[in-house]
Protein backbone atom coordinates (compact mmCIF):
# COMPACT_ATOMS: atom_id res chain seq x y z
CA UNK A 1 0.00 0.00 0.00
CA UNK A 2 1.18 3.30 -0.64
CA UNK A 3 0.87 5.11 2.33
CA UNK A 4 3.87 7.75 2.29
CA UNK A 5 2.64 11.01 3.65
CA UNK A 6 -0.43 9.79 5.05
CA UNK A 7 -2.02 11.00 8.45
CA UNK A 8 -1.81 9.06 11.34
CA UNK A 9 -5.28 9.18 13.95
CA UNK A 10 -5.05 10.62 17.29
CA UNK A 11 -8.02 8.24 18.02
CA UNK A 12 -5.73 5.42 19.57
CA UNK A 13 -4.92 4.42 23.28
CA UNK A 14 -1.49 2.69 22.90
CA UNK A 15 -1.20 0.63 26.44
CA UNK A 16 1.32 -1.79 24.84
CA UNK A 17 3.49 -3.42 27.45
CA UNK A 18 0.59 -2.74 30.49
CA UNK A 19 -0.27 -5.43 32.30
CA UNK A 20 -4.11 -6.26 32.49
CA UNK A 21 -4.00 -4.90 36.13
CA UNK A 22 -2.38 -1.80 35.85
CA UNK A 23 -4.86 -0.73 32.95
CA UNK A 24 -7.70 -1.58 35.82
CA UNK A 25 -6.97 1.76 37.17
CA UNK A 26 -8.14 3.83 33.54
CA UNK A 27 -11.88 3.67 34.50
CA UNK A 28 -12.19 1.00 32.09
CA UNK A 29 -14.72 -1.82 33.58
CA UNK A 30 -15.28 -5.09 32.98
CA UNK A 31 -15.81 -8.85 34.09
CA UNK A 32 -13.36 -11.55 32.92
CA UNK A 33 -15.18 -13.39 29.86
CA UNK A 34 -14.14 -16.75 28.61
CA UNK A 35 -16.55 -17.90 26.37
CA UNK A 36 -17.66 -16.37 23.12
CA UNK A 37 -21.15 -16.23 23.46
CA UNK A 38 -20.99 -14.56 26.59
CA UNK A 39 -18.24 -12.30 25.01
CA UNK A 40 -20.93 -11.50 21.70
CA UNK A 41 -24.04 -11.34 24.10
CA UNK A 42 -22.05 -8.35 25.76
CA UNK A 43 -21.33 -6.81 22.30
CA UNK A 44 -18.07 -7.98 21.22
CA UNK A 45 -17.03 -9.60 17.86
CA UNK A 46 -14.22 -10.00 15.96
CA UNK A 47 -11.77 -12.59 14.68
CA UNK A 48 -11.08 -14.44 17.74
CA UNK A 49 -13.61 -17.37 16.35
CA UNK A 50 -10.63 -17.72 13.93
CA UNK A 51 -8.41 -18.49 16.77
CA UNK A 52 -10.93 -21.30 18.45
CA UNK A 53 -10.85 -23.33 15.18
CA UNK A 54 -7.45 -23.47 14.54
CA UNK A 55 -6.18 -23.67 18.92
CA UNK A 56 -4.99 -21.11 20.23
CA UNK A 57 -2.44 -18.97 18.10
CA UNK A 58 1.39 -18.47 19.68
CA UNK A 59 1.15 -14.77 20.51
CA UNK A 60 5.06 -13.69 21.80
CA UNK A 61 4.61 -12.01 25.68
CA UNK A 62 5.96 -8.81 25.69
CA UNK A 63 8.34 -7.66 29.16
CA UNK A 64 6.36 -5.06 31.08
CA UNK A 65 7.64 -1.98 32.09
CA UNK A 66 8.74 0.97 30.19
CA UNK A 67 10.29 -1.42 27.39
CA UNK A 68 11.61 0.08 24.19
CA UNK A 69 10.05 -1.25 21.23
CA UNK A 70 11.85 -2.26 18.31
CA UNK A 71 11.54 -0.68 14.69
CA UNK A 72 9.14 -3.36 13.48
CA UNK A 73 6.72 -2.70 16.34
CA UNK A 74 6.56 0.83 15.42
CA UNK A 75 6.59 0.60 11.92
CA UNK A 76 3.45 -1.33 12.58
CA UNK A 77 1.50 1.19 14.94
CA UNK A 78 2.23 3.72 12.92
CA UNK A 79 0.85 1.77 10.07
CA UNK A 80 -2.27 0.42 12.20
CA UNK A 81 -2.87 4.38 12.85
CA UNK A 82 -2.80 5.53 9.16
CA UNK A 83 -5.05 2.83 8.49
CA UNK A 84 -7.16 3.96 11.01
CA UNK A 85 -6.83 7.50 9.75
CA UNK A 86 -8.10 6.52 6.17
CA UNK A 87 -11.39 4.32 7.46
CA UNK A 88 -12.58 7.60 9.25
CA UNK A 89 -11.62 9.48 6.01
CA UNK A 90 -13.60 7.18 3.98
CA UNK A 91 -16.43 6.42 6.64
CA UNK A 92 -17.13 10.20 7.33
CA UNK A 93 -17.74 10.87 3.77
CA UNK A 94 -19.72 7.84 3.14
CA UNK A 95 -21.82 8.57 6.21
CA UNK A 96 -22.47 11.99 4.51
CA UNK A 97 -24.47 10.36 1.66
CA UNK A 98 -26.29 8.85 4.45
CA UNK A 99 -27.20 11.76 5.78
CA UNK A 100 -25.40 10.62 8.92
CA UNK A 101 -22.71 11.75 11.22
CA UNK A 102 -20.14 9.18 11.41
CA UNK A 103 -18.31 8.67 15.03
CA UNK A 104 -14.99 6.85 14.99
CA UNK A 105 -14.27 4.18 17.12
CA UNK A 106 -11.28 4.26 19.32
CA UNK A 107 -8.34 1.66 18.91
CA UNK A 108 -6.32 0.24 21.39
CA UNK A 109 -3.17 -0.65 21.02
CA UNK A 110 -2.36 -3.97 24.20
CA UNK A 111 -0.05 -6.43 24.53
CA UNK A 112 -1.02 -9.96 26.09
CA UNK A 113 -4.06 -9.13 27.72
CA UNK A 114 -6.23 -5.76 28.28
CA UNK A 115 -9.61 -4.80 30.27
CA UNK A 116 -12.39 -4.06 28.03
CA UNK A 117 -15.97 -2.75 28.49
CA UNK A 118 -16.83 -6.29 27.03
CA UNK A 119 -14.91 -8.23 29.37
CA UNK A 120 -11.04 -9.42 29.29
CA UNK A 121 -9.42 -9.39 25.78
CA UNK A 122 -6.50 -11.58 25.07
CA UNK A 123 -3.82 -11.62 22.50
CA UNK A 124 -4.67 -15.61 21.51
CA UNK A 125 -8.30 -14.07 20.58
CA UNK A 126 -6.66 -12.08 17.60
CA UNK A 127 -8.04 -8.12 17.07
CA UNK A 128 -11.82 -7.64 18.25
CA UNK A 129 -14.03 -4.84 18.50
CA UNK A 130 -16.40 -4.07 21.86
CA UNK A 131 -19.43 -2.07 21.32
CA UNK A 132 -19.74 -1.62 25.08
CA UNK A 133 -16.71 0.79 24.44
CA UNK A 134 -16.56 1.30 21.03
CA UNK A 135 -13.12 0.35 20.76
CA UNK A 136 -11.57 -2.07 18.87
CA UNK A 137 -8.53 -3.51 20.43
CA UNK A 138 -5.32 -4.67 18.75
CA UNK A 139 -2.58 -6.61 19.74
CA UNK A 140 0.63 -6.01 17.06
CA UNK A 141 2.09 -9.09 17.29
CA UNK A 142 -1.37 -11.07 16.01
CA UNK A 143 -0.14 -9.91 12.26
CA UNK A 144 3.76 -11.79 12.76
CA UNK A 145 1.22 -15.21 13.89
CA UNK A 146 -0.89 -14.32 10.79
CA UNK A 147 1.76 -14.75 8.72
CA UNK A 148 3.57 -17.68 11.03
CA UNK A 149 0.40 -19.56 11.21
CA UNK A 150 -2.32 -19.04 8.53
CA UNK A 151 -0.01 -17.88 5.67
CA UNK A 152 -1.26 -14.26 5.71
CA UNK A 153 1.06 -11.72 4.86
CA UNK A 154 1.36 -8.14 3.49
CA UNK A 155 0.30 -4.62 4.39
CA UNK A 156 -3.16 -4.79 2.94
CA UNK A 157 -3.64 -7.66 4.16
CA UNK A 158 -3.24 -6.69 8.01
CA UNK A 159 -4.99 -3.37 6.70
CA UNK A 160 -7.71 -5.74 5.71
CA UNK A 161 -8.11 -6.84 9.50
CA UNK A 162 -8.11 -3.23 10.92
CA UNK A 163 -11.19 -2.60 8.39
CA UNK A 164 -13.13 -5.40 8.88
CA UNK A 165 -13.19 -4.63 12.53
CA UNK A 166 -14.02 -0.87 11.82
CA UNK A 167 -16.46 -2.31 9.71
CA UNK A 168 -18.24 -4.15 12.84
CA UNK A 169 -18.10 -0.39 14.11
CA UNK A 170 -20.09 0.69 11.25
CA UNK A 171 -22.52 -2.32 11.96
CA UNK A 172 -23.04 -0.92 15.38
CA UNK A 173 -23.45 3.07 13.89
CA UNK A 174 -25.80 1.66 11.68
CA UNK A 175 -27.67 -0.51 14.07
CA UNK A 176 -27.39 -3.71 12.67
CA UNK A 177 -24.57 -5.07 15.68
CA UNK A 178 -26.98 -4.36 18.26
CA UNK A 179 -30.42 -6.02 16.05
CA UNK A 180 -28.23 -8.90 15.29
CA UNK A 181 -27.21 -9.52 18.94
CA UNK A 182 -30.65 -9.34 20.29
CA UNK A 183 -31.52 -11.49 17.58
CA UNK A 184 -28.97 -13.91 18.53
CA UNK A 185 -29.57 -13.80 22.13
CA UNK A 186 -32.87 -15.60 21.39
CA UNK A 187 -31.91 -18.32 19.31
CA UNK A 188 -30.16 -21.70 19.70
CA UNK A 189 -26.20 -21.74 19.11
CA UNK A 190 -27.01 -23.22 15.57
CA UNK A 191 -29.28 -20.58 14.46
CA UNK A 192 -27.10 -17.82 16.35
CA UNK A 193 -23.83 -18.93 14.62
CA UNK A 194 -25.71 -17.87 11.06
CA UNK A 195 -26.70 -14.20 12.65
CA UNK A 196 -23.09 -14.58 13.23
CA UNK A 197 -22.06 -15.61 9.94
CA UNK A 198 -24.27 -12.68 8.69
CA UNK A 199 -22.65 -9.63 10.49
CA UNK A 200 -19.02 -11.04 9.89
CA UNK A 201 -19.76 -11.45 6.30
CA UNK A 202 -21.12 -7.63 6.04
CA UNK A 203 -17.53 -6.63 8.02
CA UNK A 204 -16.17 -8.08 5.15
CA UNK A 205 -18.18 -5.93 2.48
CA UNK A 206 -17.55 -3.05 4.81
CA UNK A 207 -13.81 -3.62 4.60
CA UNK A 208 -14.20 -3.55 0.80
CA UNK A 209 -15.63 -0.86 0.57
CA UNK A 210 -13.27 1.46 2.39
CA UNK A 211 -10.60 -0.29 0.21
CA UNK A 212 -12.37 0.97 -2.48
CA UNK A 213 -12.93 4.71 -1.57
CA UNK A 214 -9.17 4.82 0.18
CA UNK A 215 -7.80 4.08 -3.57
CA UNK A 216 -9.93 7.00 -4.85
CA UNK A 217 -9.20 9.48 -2.15
CA UNK A 218 -5.35 8.58 -2.57
CA UNK A 219 -4.72 5.70 -4.98
CA UNK A 220 -3.20 3.62 -2.10
CA UNK A 221 -3.51 0.23 -3.73
CA UNK A 222 -0.55 -1.14 -5.20
CA UNK A 223 -0.06 -4.43 -7.68
CA UNK A 224 -0.36 -7.47 -5.45
CA UNK A 225 -2.70 -6.22 -2.86
CA UNK A 226 -6.03 -7.17 -3.94
CA UNK A 227 -4.36 -10.60 -4.01
CA UNK A 228 -2.85 -10.09 -0.36
CA UNK A 229 -6.30 -9.39 0.74
CA UNK A 230 -8.27 -12.45 -1.28
CA UNK A 231 -5.65 -14.58 -0.07
CA UNK A 232 -6.53 -12.98 3.79
CA UNK A 233 -10.51 -13.98 3.46
CA UNK A 234 -9.31 -17.38 2.19
CA UNK A 235 -7.17 -18.42 4.81
CA UNK A 236 -9.57 -17.05 7.08
CA UNK A 237 -12.80 -19.09 6.09
CA UNK A 238 -14.18 -20.90 8.86
CA UNK A 239 -14.03 -24.15 6.60
CA UNK A 240 -10.34 -23.54 5.94
CA UNK A 241 -9.27 -23.41 9.34
CA UNK A 242 -11.25 -26.37 10.67
CA UNK A 243 -9.78 -28.52 7.78
CA UNK A 244 -6.45 -27.40 8.47
CA UNK A 245 -7.11 -28.36 12.48
CA UNK A 246 -8.79 -31.18 12.03
CA UNK A 247 -8.65 -32.48 8.94
CA UNK A 248 -13.15 -32.04 8.65
CA UNK A 249 -15.46 -29.01 8.85
CA UNK A 250 -18.34 -28.60 10.46
CA UNK A 251 -20.85 -26.01 8.97
CA UNK A 252 -23.61 -25.49 11.78
CA UNK A 253 -20.38 -24.12 13.62
CA UNK A 254 -19.44 -21.90 11.35
CA UNK A 255 -19.58 -18.33 12.73
CA UNK A 256 -17.49 -16.21 10.67
CA UNK A 257 -18.45 -18.19 6.76
CA UNK A 258 -16.49 -20.31 4.27
CA UNK A 259 -13.78 -18.89 2.06
CA UNK A 260 -15.67 -18.51 -0.70
CA UNK A 261 -18.31 -16.30 0.86
CA UNK A 262 -15.16 -13.93 2.89
CA UNK A 263 -14.01 -13.41 -0.72
CA UNK A 264 -17.13 -12.85 -2.46
CA UNK A 265 -18.32 -10.23 0.16
CA UNK A 266 -14.54 -8.68 0.48
CA UNK A 267 -14.50 -8.35 -3.29
CA UNK A 268 -18.29 -6.91 -4.18
CA UNK A 269 -17.03 -4.29 -1.27
CA UNK A 270 -13.23 -3.40 -3.17
CA UNK A 271 -15.40 -3.28 -6.96
CA UNK A 272 -18.35 -1.49 -6.36
CA UNK A 273 -17.53 0.59 -3.21
CA UNK A 274 -21.51 0.67 -2.90
CA UNK A 275 -22.64 0.96 0.75
CA UNK A 276 -25.98 -0.26 -0.22
CA UNK A 277 -24.94 -3.24 -1.63
CA UNK A 278 -24.30 -4.40 1.74
CA UNK A 279 -27.59 -6.85 1.61
CA UNK A 280 -26.56 -10.39 3.94
CA UNK A 281 -29.32 -10.07 6.42
CA UNK A 282 -31.38 -10.18 3.32
CA UNK A 283 -29.76 -12.75 0.94
CA UNK A 284 -30.67 -16.68 1.85
CA UNK A 285 -28.37 -19.44 2.56
CA UNK A 286 -27.12 -20.15 -0.51
CA UNK A 287 -27.30 -16.36 -1.85
CA UNK A 288 -24.85 -16.04 0.76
Amino acid sequence: MKLTGRRESTNVDDRRGMSAAKMGGMGIGGIIVVLLMTFLSKGSIGLEDIINNVGTLNVTEQPEGGRKFTQEEQELAKFSKQILAGTEDVWTEEFKKLGRTYEPPKMVLYTGSVQTACGNGQSSMGPFYCSADQCLYIDLSFFSSMKQQLGADGDFAYAYVIAHEVGHHVEYLLGTLGKAHEQMSRLNEKDANKVSVRLELLADFYAGVWAYHDNEMFGSIEDGDLEEAIRCAQVIGDNYLQEKARGYSQPETFTHGTSKQRMKWLKLGLTTGDIRRGNTFECSDSEL
